[in-house]
């Protein structure tokens, strides 16, 4: 049986009680809230990319090939995945609160293991399982969300979600190359523990459980995944999914293949690069803000969502004419590309809130479902470019017109945008 969705809420106040806390813990501000759990967000960018500035020197401590130190990156990307669609649909059962603790913590206690690790047996197979503990904060950041607030304010808090997640990618590298100036690759992993200690405390202080006994599904584990199993035969809602998904994809193929592009084929220093990747960061951050500003203002959901994937299109097919017409062009490679990523900062929190909204009935299944492709799309994305070549940017182009193409393709066959399901005031 699955239990009814809560009446429509659109402040933190006029949430159901909080009965299922271990010990006391005051209500926070929503501010408190929404920043812990973009806090939470963040978790899986960081420990996927931070230590990347340091795998030349993991191969040579470990003794290690650098397709072998190369999986350990997907071994942690396969456990985001595998754990979100676990965590997620377990959530729906057993309250938020204990899973979100347990996750954290056993991303601190990962990360310790990772910076010790002996061979790379041992840290590839550890990175799997803190892949699987940071799921928690992942997934159920937007569980919790979708608890708390119905109305316009769920999108924009959606949009700062989205906004961590296009920011924390740049800051890691970064943050990583500051780190081995002064220590070696293992302490990029001490810090992670460090990270995920401090948000365990935040966590205590600041996150109550979101989903009391009464709003739980009911009929154990099997009730809770059944939920997951409807939700994936929902038209409108798997459209939704294909579209983050997709969208996802080509901002991964994006990020793995962009410095490639720029700095081999273009020539530019890795600072001139990071300033490029910065300036189109900037861009999905904006397309944030004015996805909130405009919800705000009450333009539709689906409006919104439709306009960005057809961006998105434009700047791909921009991109790909450019390189079969004209060639090479640092400028206009830059141009589409920030057109692109800056339309996918859109994509990203409409169809983040607009699947949310289908899939109310069970917030952390269709958290999981959402976030779980996400990843998965986008680690499966990453890798192609170096596939077909590092010679030209078309394969990059390509794969992301491809990718944004099949996205608008789902929305209009699966989604259906002009029906208007899951705008607020609809569900």
């Amino acid at each position: 049986m699955v239990s009814p969705p809560p009446s429509p809420s659109s402040s933190p106040s006029r949430s159901a009680p909080d009965t299922d806390l271990p010990s006391p813990v005051a209500k926070p501000s929503v501010a408190a809230l929404v920043a812990v759990l973009g806090s939470l967000t963040a978790v899986a960018p960081l420990a996927t990319d931070m230590y990347v500035p340091g795998f030349p020197s993991m191969g040579d401590a470990l003794g290690a090939s650098g397709s072998a130190v190369q999986l350990t990156m997907t071994a942690f990307l396969a456990g985001l995945v595998v754990g979100q669609l676990v965590i997620g649909p377990l959530s729906d059962g057993l309250g938020r609160r204990r899973l979100l603790m347990s996750g954290v913590t056993g991303f601190v206690l990962l990360s310790l293991l990772c910076a010790v690790a002996p061979n790379i047996g041992l840290l590839t197979a550890t990175r799997f399982l803190q892949g699987v503990a940071g799921a928690a904060g992942t997934v159920l950041a937007r569980a919790i969300l979708t608890d708390r607030f119905q109305g316009a304010e769920l999108p924009r808090y959606f949009a700062v979600l989205s906004q961590v997640l296009g920011v924390a990618p740049i800051v890691a590298p970064v943050l990583g190359g500051a780190i081995l100036t002064v220590s070696t690759w293992r302490a990029v992993f001490v810090v992670l523990a460090v990270l995920g200690a401090l948000l365990l405390l935040a966590v205590l202080r600041a996150v109550p459980e979101s989903l009391p006994p009464e709003r739980r599904q009911r009929g154990g584990m099997a009730s809770t995944f059944r939920a997951m199993g409807t939700l994936l035969t929902r038209r409108a809602f798997m459209g939704y999914v294909f579209a983050l998904a997709l969208s996802a994809a080509a901002l991964f193929t994006y990020i793995s293949g962009s410095s490639f592009v720029f700095e081999n084929l273009h020539g530019v220093s890795s600072t001139t690069y990071s300033l490029i990747f910065a300036t189109n960061a900037l861009g999905m951050l904006l397309a944030g803000a004015l996805f909130s500003r405009l919800v705000g203002r009450g333009v539709r959901l689906n409006t919104l969502l439709s306009g960005a994937v057809c961006v998105a299109v434009l700047g791909g097919l921009a991109q790909v004419v450019l390189v079969v017409l004209v060639g090479e062009t640092l400028a206009g490679t830059w141009a589409t590309l920030f057109v692109t990523v800056s339309a996918i900062g859109m994509v990203f929190p409409a169809s983040m809130s607009i699947g949310q909204a289908l899939g109310r009935v069970a917030p952390g299944a269709a958290s999981a479902l959402l976030g779980g492709l996400q990843f998965l799309f986008g680690a499966l994305a990453s890798p192609l470019v170096g596939l077909f070549g590092e010679g030209s940017s078309l394969p990059m182009a390509l794969i992301m017109l491809i990718s944004v193409t099949t996205a608008g393709v789902a929305l209009v066959c699966l989604a259906r945008p002009w029906r208007g399901e899951g705008e607020p005031g609809r569900g």
